[in-house]
């Protein structure tokens, strides 16, 4: 079923400045005079249309915008690098930049060649204070978001390297530790001073008790490690 909601009769895939102008100031009906009055200019004289003062106003602001780079241009629809120079009987705006650039400069002015219906309710109560308040807020959002994401790679940075130096070199009190206890276990393994090692896991734990040395270890796991041992 056709939808005539599909497209938009105002709408144009790009505009020169003074089409896109007089749009804006809901004078499609007039655009043929308009555009045969003046003539490829993309601004009409001040003298040319006294009735329609926005006119020129508008047109003004488009070429501004223009030759600030707040809007891209382009030659005949062709979208041209910033700086290229372009003969203003040929200079074009696409839709699509020039909806960007309206709604970011003027959120008050929802032009229906530009904005849909819905479009058109949703911006009618946001002001021009609104917007820039709304896009200030989101810039110090933006800013501490930043902010903590950096401080949040730095933290993780030190961690890494805490942890990796960590693995690496154990404290001087846990080394030694670990000496003692290496060094308990061979001598319960092979018998220390009474020539008899002892191969059993309880044997083995209560001569490291006896030498002042706790392991963690059950004498099930200790005797499991034995076995594994043995084994290879």
């Amino acid at each position: 079923m056709y939808n005539p909601k599909s497209c938009n009769a105002l709408e144009k895939p790009f505009y020169t400045p003074l089409e896109a102008a007089l749009r804006w100031c809901g004078l499609i009906v007039h655009e043929a005079d308009i555009l045969a009055r003046t003539v490829g200019e993309p601004i009409p004289s001040v003298s040319a249309f006294p009735q329609w003062p926005c006119l020129r106003a508008n047109a003004e602001k488009i070429m501004d915008a223009i030759l600030n780079n707040e809007i891209p241009y382009g030659r005949d629809g062709k979208s041209v690098c910033p700086g290229e120079q372009v003969n203003k009987a040929r200079l074009t705006v696409r839709h699509t930049d020039l909806k960007a650039w309206m709604a970011k400069h003027y959120p008050d002015q929802t032009p229906a060649f530009l904005f849909d219906e819905i479009e058109r309710t949703t911006h009618a109560k946001i002001t021009v204070e609104a917007w820039q308040a709304l896009q200030a807020e989101r810039d110090a959002l933006k800013a501490r978001l930043e902010k903590a994401e950096a401080l949040y790679r730095d933290k993780w940075s030190k961690l890494e390297a805490e942890a990796k130096q960590q693995a690496v070199e154990p404290s001087s009190k846990s080394r030694n530790a670990y000496l003692r206890t290496i060094a308990a276990l061979g001598d319960a393994l092979i018998g220390g001073g009474t020539g008899q090692p002892h191969t059993d896991a309880d044997a083995i734990l209560a001569a490291l008790a006896a030498k002042g040395i706790a392991p963690t270890l059950e004498s099930g796991t200790l005797a499991r490690y034995l076995k594994q041992a043995k084994d290879i």
